[in-house]
């Protein structure tokens, strides 16, 4: 896969989603496959594995598995982003699809370091992430602290806010 890199290291939130198949084994081929397309990228964490249900996507959808994954890597936010695309088609993501259909992996980047991305292609930090419970909690696990873009909040306080209706996550692996 074609990449930039930047001079600098960057630290990414990267988020993902599965509800199609064997869907803990699309996280570790998804992840090994980022590892293996970006040269010199550092696995920093990852997150524990939480099932929740489907949250704004057609009737019938399956169960998500949610996870966190924190890296670091010179590529910029849209370098990364066209990868975690290139990924998702890889492991049979269709290119044309109704928005939140059920799919093999969802990666979709959270933050990249301090900045804030608004464009066409790409909104860094995710829009939706202070509001999704399936989203903050794993992130929560590994980086508590961090103070998201935009948010003037830390991830564990962002946490605290949500109401309890805010959906519902179930630890299904710690490590994975």
């Amino acid at each position: 896969m074609n990449t930039l890199k930047r001079e600098h290291q960057t630290r990414f939130g990267i988020a993902l989603g599965s509800n199609l198949g064997d869907r803990l084994n699309h996280f570790r081929t998804g992840l090994k496959a980022l590892l293996h397309h970006v040269d010199g990228i550092k696995l920093l964490d990852l997150a524990p594995v939480y099932e929740t249900d489907p949250v704004d996507c057609p009737p019938g959808s399956q169960a998500f598995l949610n996870t966190v994954v924190e890296v670091q890597t010179c590529l910029d936010a849209h370098a990364l982003h066209r990868v975690l695309q290139g990924i998702e088609v890889l492991l049979g993501r269709p290119e044309q699809r109704e928005r939140n259909s059920p799919r093999p992996l969802d990666l979709d980047i959270l933050y990249a370091g301090d900045q804030i991305i608004d464009d066409d292609v790409l909104t860094v930090p995710h829009p939706r992430l202070h509001l999704r419970r399936f989203v903050l909690q794993p992130l929560a696990d590994i980086r508590p602290e961090l103070i998201v873009p935009g948010q003037g909040k830390t991830v564990a306080e962002l946490v605290a806010i949500l109401q309890e209706d805010d959906g519902a996550v179930r630890l299904v692996a710690r490590e994975w």
